[in-house]
């Protein structure tokens, strides 16, 4: 029995009949041809018919049965020769078409792919029918186990067998699987080129299989499976029959090409058909999110602030966004959405923190908007990012500006040696018009602390609110003298007094903490004297102290609130102004209308302030005294007669009979 040698497959083909031998020519006739003299009648017959081969041999034995002569025989029996040669040939040619029909078939069902297992099952079907054999079957590669397992099979019985699986290099079929190289043999339980497993020759023997063909099938340069065509028998596959089932490996690999091709395809399709279906349901949510992106570069390239932000964030997501303040957002969610990078769901809002480096400056608040698309989620965080970059841009830009201003009054406290124009023009950049009317105020916090850097802490903040207060104001604010001093216009109709007031309600509440603020009297033209600044500073911190004397920390107070003190604490004893505030109104009337309340106020304290003994003095009715002292009360104020204002108006009445002050026409 012939064992095929593993790099010679085709050795087995030797086993084959050979050829059949040329026949020797004919005697020529007369016309030159061979002269059979008509032998080849009965043969021409039997190819008609499609005889067997051993119905050839009956011409040529009737003919020696008969006593035909020998010339007669020769001439049968080279009939018979070209006859079987001939009838070699035409089944030689009925072989190769109905092969290449049956490739025709397998190429046909390949083109038209529908449903890979029943191609498979055609090729190893058609391969069984041409070659043959008992059984036919189909293997493929496991990639990730490394070894190849039984897919299909044809004329197969056993379970064993069909369940078979094979390591690379075991057995013919893993032989072919690891060297992508046919392999053949007679004989396969007695042929010790291939190793045998106690698996693979149990399933062998189960199927009874002897003979065994198996050619790879590749793709490109790797093998993903082996194609088999085996016998219960020993047998001898031709060179043709090997060729002939490689051919139906060719076609069984790009069957499976096609078939992993039109699973790609259609995983891309159904995975295009699942994108086509997100973007169209997210086509929304992305113009909204561009829409953001172009309303937030827009805010930022204008100089856009945080509410801005805000209120475009709520325009696209249809609801209600706001900066908060850290402190006003739920502790928890807001530490959650800085330690995570995204905003987070809170109940019913969704917050995102706006974060510098390490600093939380306050968070971005979706209000009432329990579901939220992630792309929307994301433009909530872009717009938390953008927010903060503002906040960082404002402060840096607040800072500068805060340095500036604080350099400048700096300058203007120490103006001896500085050039006034430079300092006009240093101003007019800052928007501060040094030419107007100003008040300069001295503020200190009262909340004091034991903890210096607490201290410190809480000075920078007065700082920072006094600064901004100033900015918003087109005013000046410096550090001085463990407090802050503000420059600040002074509007018309206000006064020093209710300038400072103000200002101590607004810097207490920004660092909650009470602020003491002192003010000067309103000066004018700034930069006329070098000193104006300095002693208007003086000024109001003579008052800062007055106040926290007085035990009035945490008020804000000018020297035209204190009296006849303010003539003290006033750095150039505004003598008029002190009459003008505190009788000027009885001065006006008596000019406008030609009375005598002045002298009747005279009168009145000089008598002890008796009505009887006034009426006396001035040699009128005891009731022109009370008109004229009702109208005094309707002027100055129902508290007129209390102690402390007495005192106000008996010293404004002697300095206006001592001066000869006069009420300003601007004031009549």
């Amino acid at each position: 029995m012939s064992r095929e040698h593993p790099q010679s497959p085709e050795r087995s083909v030797s086993a084959a009949a050979p050829p059949a031998p040329a026949a020797p020519p004919a005697p020529a006739g007369p016309a030159g041809r061979p002269g059979t003299g008509g032998a080849e009648a009965p043969f021409l017959e039997l190819l008609a018919r499609g005889a067997a081969a051993e119905a050839y041999e009956q011409p040529v034995l009737l003919a020696r049965a008969e006593g035909v002569p020998a010339e007669r025989i020769t001439e049968l029996e080279q009939a018979k020769l070209l006859a079987l040669r001939v009838r070699s040939e035409l089944e030689g040619r009925r072989r190769r078409e109905a092969e290449l029909s049956a490739l025709f078939e397998t190429a046909h069902d390949l083109a038209g792919l529908r449903d890979l297992d029943a191609v498979l099952q055609a090729i190893v079907q058609r391969a069984r029918s041409l070659l043959g054999t008992d059984v036919a079957y189909l293997s493929l590669n496991d990639p990730a186990r490394g070894d190849t397992y039984m897919r299909v099979t044809e004329g197969s019985v056993a379970a064993r067998f069909q369940q078979l699986r094979l390591g690379m290099g075991e057995g013919l079929g893993g032989l072919v699987a690891q060297t992508a190289r046919p392999y053949v043999t007679d004989d396969y339980f007695r042929d010790d080129r291939f190793q045998h497993t106690h698996s693979i020759d149990t399933g062998v023997r189960d199927e009874g299989l002897v003979a065994i063909l198996g050619v790879p099938l590749t793709l490109g340069h790797h093998v993903i499976g082996v194609l088999f065509a085996a016998d219960r028998r020993a047998r001898v596959f031709e060179r043709e029959q090997i060729a002939l089932l490689g051919s139906f490996a060719a076609l069984a690999a790009a069957a499976l090409d096609t078939a992993n091709l039109l699973a790609e395809t259609r995983s891309a399709l159904a995975g295009l058909e699942r994108a086509n279906e997100i973007i169209q349901d997210r086509s929304a949510v992305i113009e909204r999110a561009s829409d953001v992106h172009d309303r937030l570069a827009e805010l930022v390239l204008r100089g856009g602030g945080v509410h801005d932000v805000a209120a475009a964030v709520a325009e696209v997501l249809d609801g209600t966004v706001e900066f908060t303040e850290a402190a006003a957002v739920p502790a928890h969610a807001l530490e959650s959405s800085r330690a995570e990078g995204h905003a987070v769901r809170h109940r019913e809002d969704w917050i995102a923190a706006v974060t510098a480096g390490g600093e939380l400056l306050g968070a971005l608040v979706l209000r009432g908007h329990p579901g939220l698309d992630p792309v929307d989620q994301r433009t909530l965080e872009r717009a938390a990012m953008v927010t903060s970059l503002l906040l960082l841009a404002r402060r840096s830009a607040a800072e500068a500006e805060r340095r500036v201003r604080g350099e400048l009054l700096d300058d203007l406290l120490d103006a001896r040696d500085r050039d006034l124009r430079l300092l006009r023009e240093r101003a007019a950049r800052l928007h501060a018009d040094l030419d107007a009317t100003h008040a300069v105020l001295a503020a200190r916090l009262e909340g004091g602390t034991a903890d210096a850097d607490q201290e410190a802490d809480a000075r920078r903040r007065l700082w920072a609110a006094a600064s901004h207060l100033a900015a918003t104001g087109q005013g000046l604010a410096a550090a001085r003298d463990g407090g802050t001093v503000l420059l600040l216009p002074v509007t018309p109709g206000d006064t020093a007094t209710d300038l400072a007031r103000r200002t101590a309600r607004h810097l207490a509440a920004a660092v909650h903490e009470p602020v003491t603020v002192g003010a000067s009297a309103p000066v004018e033209q700034l930069t006329a004297r070098p000193d104006t600044v300095a002693e208007a500073y003086a000024e109001a911190r003579r008052c800062l102290d007055t106040l926290r004397l007085l035990g009035r920390s945490g008020d804000g107070s000018a020297a035209e609130d204190f009296g006849f003190l303010g003539l003290l604490l006033a750095g150039e004893r505004d003598v008029a102004g002190f009459v003008d505030r505190t009788i000027g109104q009885v001065v006006a009337y008596d000019e406008r209308r030609g009375t005598e309340l002045l002298h009747t106020l005279d009168a009145y304290f000089a008598c002890g302030m008796s009505p009887a003994r006034t009426k006396d003095e001035l040699h009128v009715h005891v009731n022109t005294v009370a008109q004229r002292l009702e109208r005094v009360g309707r002027l100055l104020g129902d508290d007129w007669q209390s102690p402390a204002r007495a005192l106000e108006i008996q010293l404004a009445l002697r300095l206006h009979r001592l001066s000869g002050v006069t009420q300003p026409p601007d004031r009549l």
